[in-house]
């Protein structure tokens, strides 16, 4: 469920119509929702009730600082993959003890950083990291509590690019190796085994592949204990899958995922940790356009937007889907148009969707790109110098921009022509 719905044929966001929005910020623009954005994180945080559980945002499918602000305030801890991810946590008040640093390759000035700021743990990911974190730690006094990310060799069935846990992706060490790699990490005094993670990919839309992985973790888990380690929390990752279409795709419920963790893992005594990003923000989010010209090639009718793959790129990269509805609603019965949905970059990629049934859209009309609250507005850039697109965000019948649209001096200011030219 979102908070985008049609109301007397305009398409709004919580209380507030987006054609509004798109005419004090201008197009094109990110809008979020506050409302769908505290019911995500709540279902995930209900679904684990009765554990002890940290829901750990992934900042990496949205994090700007009103998100992690919102979140953090209603309780969540914070998944990072970068220092820059973890300055922004820290900037929007989360504490070092609810922050997990993700990621294959921390470099020894990021492990400094969090450990001067406050960390939860490191989910470290190679015995050459290790040895980084491990002096690291050394030189600054202190103790790096650390999980091991291993590799379960289960294939998610998901896309090839969001695939993380089988035993060819980069992610972690292979489970066959845990025991060895955790032996050799108890010989560091900088470090502390503190727990176990995983993580085996994204957008997943079957229990299955999770269930597989957590009962080999179950398991290693039991191992690891009687050799000895401290064993006390599981790092689940994330990798929930959303529905991106208004059709038949069904992903798990969060209660369901709950009730499964708690069958597999509930007996352990550990506390959970889950690193969802794109199930918290993604339906939380939409992308608003304006048409520049509707065009008729020799067998095709195009819809140029003035949103392009700079601002958008998931369509480009993963040949993702996203539901794409006038901001005006049509009328009942009203017969669709067939358009190629594309930007006016000089890219043939810069498309949307292909030969995609739509609801008539005339130039100078607005269309939203639904679900598009994660893995937008932070995969975007400055290509064909397109100016960064505003975010938005709305509580009830009130919004406020939360990134502003640079200006051209802005964006030109920021290179330097050296004196010799």
């Amino acid at each position: 469920m979102d908070h985008f719905l049609y109301r007397d044929g305009r398409l709004m966001a919580e209380d507030v119509a987006l054609d509004d929005i798109a005419a004090a910020v201008g197009t094109p623009f990110y809008c979020y929702s506050a409302a769908t954005l505290t019911r995500h994180f709540r279902l995930l945080d209900d679904a684990l009730a009765g554990m002890d559980h940290l829901v750990c945002y992934a900042m990496k499918a949205n994090s700007n600082l009103a998100v992690l602000k919102l979140l953090g305030d209603l309780g969540a801890g914070m998944d990072v993959v970068s220092g820059g991810e973890y300055r922004r946590a820290i900037a929007a008040g989360i504490p070092g003890d609810r922050i997990v640093f993700s990621g294959v390759g921390k470099t020894a000035a990021e492990m400094r950083l969090a450990l001067e700021g406050g960390i939860r743990q490191f989910n470290v990911e190679s015995e050459p990291e290790m040895a980084v974190l491990n002096a690291v730690a050394l030189e600054l006094g202190v103790v790096a509590p650390i999980a091991v990310r291993v590799n379960p060799d289960v294939d998610a069935k998901t896309h090839e690019k969001i695939a993380t846990g089988r035993k060819e992706d980069k992610f972690g060490i292979p489970i066959s190796r845990a025991r060895e790699v955790y032996r050799h990490a108890a010989t560091m005094p900088g470090l502390q085994i503190v727990g176990i993670d995983v993580h085996i990919g994204s957008q997943l839309t079957d229990l299955a592949p999770f269930e597989q992985a957590y009962r080999k973790l179950a398991a290693l888990t039991l191992e690891l204990r009687a050799d000895g380690h401290d064993i006390r929390r599981l790092d689940l990752g994330g990798g929930l899958g959303i529905p991106y279409t208004r059709s038949n795709e069904v992903p798990p419920l969060p209660s369901d995922y709950g009730a499964m963790v708690r069958d597999v893992l509930g007996d352990l005594g550990c506390a959970i940790e889950i690193e969802p990003g794109r199930l918290i923000a993604g339906n939380a989010g939409v992308l608003v356009s304006e048409t520049i010209y509707v065009k008729e090639g020799e067998d095709r009718t195009f819809l140029i937007l003035d949103a392009a793959m700079n601002d958008l790129i998931r369509p480009a990269m993963y040949g993702a889907h996203h539901d794409i509805v006038p901001l005006n609603e049509a009328a009942p019965g009203a017969p669709s148009v067939v358009y190629d949905v594309v930007g006016p970059i000089c890219e043939s990629g810069d498309t949307f969707a292909r030969q995609r049934p739509m609801a008539e859209v005339k130039a100078g009309e607005r269309v939203a790109f639904r679900t598009a609250g994660a893995y937008g507005a932070v995969m975007s850039s400055e290509y064909n110098s397109r100016p960064l697109v505003p975010e938005v965000l709305v509580s009830g019948d009130q919004f406020a921009v939360i990134r502003a649209r640079p200006d051209f001096d802005e964006m030109l200011n920021r290179d330097t022509i050296p004196k010799w030219l």
